[in-house]
């Protein structure tokens, strides 16, 4: 966050929250695409076009895409729409299942898409007499909601997909180097060059004028990802989730739940001495400890939710950035605000949970791939884990987007924030075990039912 005291014209008090605007979803290319690209095209309402400019999508678009998918959407099988607290998934028989439609040259059925409506994983489960592994959690049947999300039919929470466990699989070694994560800045030029703008200002003048200078002086905003395909549908739920977080904080567009206000109605901008202080927000997994049984043939995971965290930077003449390690106390405010009400803002804003899901999935392939699981278990998986043989989906890869800003009547100063992002710190989550009988338990009502790839 900067803040530039600015006279006001006419006793007139403005703060200018500036943040930048990015999504990824239905552009107008995307609807003369194939039936199984529409199924992961749109993410949290907004679009990539074929430069890697990232936008929201408009209403059109998003309706456009909520009847392609409903339309091509198969009826759920009758065992799989209904709702169960332990629906298991066979590594060994997801393998076969795909290996079987890969050599038949068939397109994937929509219960292998979306992983047999399965919405969370709670146990993974070693079972080395079988040559299997097996993901356990809640499930049920799926449905396209008004907006286009793939979504349960009766919790509302956003069913896991195969695209996002095979990336999840394939990237997990990698990212035991510094994790999974997406950033959206601004460059240090576009900095450097608002510094000097904003000290020639000596008056706030017509706010829609000055603002759109502020807009076209910082110009656009760099879109980065780490150890995570760029083109990937995992990639573009996170940056989707981030810039939903942006515009939910800065007010440009209203919370879908009362209970979180934007950050630009908690501050006053009245507080001398924060010049050159930037408050950054990003998202990442919050988990209790883990638990496994005494033999570490059973692992649980707990508490599964996420964290809305911040610190502030230092912006230094130059137009580079230092962390301070320290958090704006009302942003932190915000943050923990965000953080109490993300399982309610995941059901009205899916791709919060989606965003959930991703993470949990990168834990679990970081759990498989730290302890060895499927060798354990003597459970071969060449074809989840050849991108040659299962590829996924892929889409324009998000690269920038405009800076975009807004004007409130609070404050006497103006408030730019422009930073943030999504890290997955998978392997950290694992630091902290616990030996417990609970995930044993587990084991012994999941042991794997012949050929099949899922049970209940």
């Amino acid at each position: 966050m900067q803040v530039y005291p600015v006279p006001a014209r006419r006793a007139t008090r403005l703060m200018v929250g500036l943040t930048l605007a990015l999504l990824t979803g239905l552009s107008s290319v995307d609807a003369q695409t194939t039936s199984s690209n529409l199924t992961t095209r749109a993410v949290g309402g907004i679009s990539i076009d074929a430069s890697g400019v990232l936008q929201n999508a408009n209403v059109d678009a998003t309706g456009q895409l909520q009847r392609l998918r409903a339309e091509r959407l198969q009826p759920v099988p009758a065992e799989l729409n209904q709702a169960v607290a332990m629906r298991k998934i066979s590594l060994r028989g997801l393998e076969a299942a795909l290996a079987k439609h890969v050599a038949a040259g068939q397109s994937l059925p929509d219960s292998l898409r979306y992983l047999a409506g399965l919405q969370q994983i709670q146990y993974v489960l070693v079972y080395p007499e079988e040559h299997d592994v097996v993901l356990v959690g809640p499930g049920e049947g799926w449905k396209v909601d008004a907006r286009g999300n793939l979504v349960g039919v009766t919790t509302g929470r956003p069913v896991m997909i195969l695209d996002d466990l095979l990336v999840a699989l394939r990237t997990a070694r990698q990212a035991a180097q510094g994790g999974i994560s997406c950033s959206i800045d601004p460059t240090p030029e576009g900095l450097q060059r608002l510094r000097a703008y904003v000290g020639k200002l000596h008056t706030i003048g017509n706010p829609q004028t000055t603002v759109a200078g502020i807009c076209e002086t910082l110009g656009p905003q760099k879109i980065s990802l780490q150890n995570v395909p760029a083109t990937t549908h995992f990639a573009r739920v996170l940056v989707a989730a981030d810039y939903r977080m942006k515009r939910l904080a800065m007010g440009f567009e209203p919370a879908p739940i009362r209970s979180l206000p934007n950050y630009l109605q908690m501050i006053s901008a009245t507080k001398a001495g924060m010049s050159n202080m930037l408050p950054r927000w990003w998202l990442a997994p919050q988990y209790q400890p883990v638990l496994k049984s005494a033999d570490g043939l059973a692992w649980e995971l707990r508490g599964a939710t996420v964290k809305a965290m911040t610190e502030e930077d230092y912006l230094t003449a130059n137009g580079s950035r230092e962390h301070t390690g320290k958090a704006n106390p009302m942003a932190q405010r915000w943050a923990d605000q965000m953080t109490a009400q993300y399982q309610e803002l995941s059901l009205a804003e899916p791709v919060f949970g989606q965003l959930r899901n991703c993470m949990e999935l990168a834990i679990v392939g970081a759990l498989l791939v730290k302890e060895d699981l499927p060798q354990r278990a003597g459970c071969n998986l060449p074809v989840i884990m050849d991108s040659g043989r299962v590829e996924v989906d892929q889409f324009p890869a998000p690269q920038q987007v405009d800076t975009q800003a807004s004007v409130i009547r609070k404050g006497k100063n103006w408030v730019i924030s422009a930073s943030g992002g999504v890290q997955i710190f998978a392997w950290g989550g694992l630091e902290q075990v616990q030996v417990a009988e609970t995930p044993a338990a587990a084991r012994a009502k999941s042991a794997p039912k012949g050929d099949r790839w899922w049970w209940n």
